[in-house]
């Protein structure tokens, strides 16, 4: 199986001490791409970036984890994002961006048709309500048209939410471009906080009605300590974490869970087996400062049938 994730990278600054920052990459998308890689998974990452020493070292980083990236394209003269995080004493995270020229808003206005044609023979779309905030209208009409083609060619499409209200000019467009494509989303990974914001879902399972009569067959409603809640093969499934932990830094939970859940159900994983693996990474990311963890703290087998052990 095949997955190209979508999106946009930044490079990312966070706290080291109370005076010098870390300098690393990420995004949404290319969270889960990473850990994709990490866990077994063929990823491709599709997004635009410059001719810059920091789009290099993006470009090199990538592929030393193991992503594929023949479909990343280069804009002469252009520098990609940046973002800062800052978190408060429960590891909670905010964000602050630099991003507002970033080449990656001008993928889908500047890419042609082989491309596109490449990227709908993929088994996998993934993208986030990030990735939908990057484009304008012509870029999303296209994306659009991608994700029916991909869906035409027996692939699928995995989306979650994400929604950033600082991303997008109001509302009411963000409601419009999510509405748009769920009806060719096959797996929704959605965060319930996110999905309230936008759409004043009352709880879990609102939302999950919501996504279902869009079309959705299958769909995971992050609750963060929660856990999550899953509809899927006909049954509601409530999947709490293994154990409560006091977060250091809730960078990439969501991203990390995601990509537990995909490669397990690409591996052949139940849902409720994918639900815990889900779990079981986003619990060791949020230990760490930072989105990505480092490779040895990786688990060995994030999946594990039956009950926990």
């Amino acid at each position: 199986m095949r997955v190209a994730s979508i999106g946009e990278c930044m490079v990312e600054f966070s706290a080291a001490t109370d005076r010098l920052f870390a300098r690393s990459f990420g995004g949404d998308t290319l969270n889960t791409a990473l850990y994709l890689a990490r866990l077994g998974v063929d990823t491709s990452y599709v997004t635009a970036l410059g001719d810059d020493p920091l789009s290099d070292a993006m470009l090199a980083a990538w592929k030393a984890e193991g992503i594929n990236t023949d479909e990343v394209m280069c804009l002469p003269g252009r520098l990609p994002g940046l973002y800062m995080i800052d978190r408060d004493a429960r590891g909670e995270r905010s964000f602050l961006y630099w991003r507002d020229r970033a080449p990656a808003r001008e993928f889908f206005d500047r890419t042609d048709d082989a491309t596109l044609e490449r990227l709908s023979r993929f088994d996998w779309l993934y993208l986030s309500g990030i990735s939908l905030s990057l484009y304008g209208e012509t870029g999303r009409a296209r994306l659009t048209e991608l994700l029916g083609a991909v869906r035409r060619n027996g692939g699928r499409v995995a989306f979650d939410g994400n929604y950033r209200p600082r991303g997008w000019g109001d509302m009411a467009t963000a409601r419009r471009a999510f509405n748009d494509i769920l009806p060719l989303v096959d797996l929704a990974l959605p965060t319930l906080e996110d999905e309230q914001a936008l759409f004043a879902d009352a709880d879990a399972s609102c939302c999950i009605a919501r996504l279902k009569d869009a079309g959705v067959k299958e769909i995971v409603v992050k609750r963060g300590p929660l856990g999550c809640l899953i509809d899927a093969e006909g049954g509601l499934q409530d999947i709490p974490p293994k154990k409560a932990v006091r977060p250091v830094d809730t960078t990439a939970a969501g991203d990390s869970f995601n990509a537990g859940y995909l490669a397990a159900r690409i591996g052949g994983a139940s849902p409720i087996d994918a639900g815990r693996a889900g779990h079981r990474l986003a619990g060791i990311v949020i230990m760490t400062p930072g989105a990505i963890i480092a490779r040895e703290a990786m688990p060995k087998n994030i999946v594990k049938t039956g009950a926990y052990s």
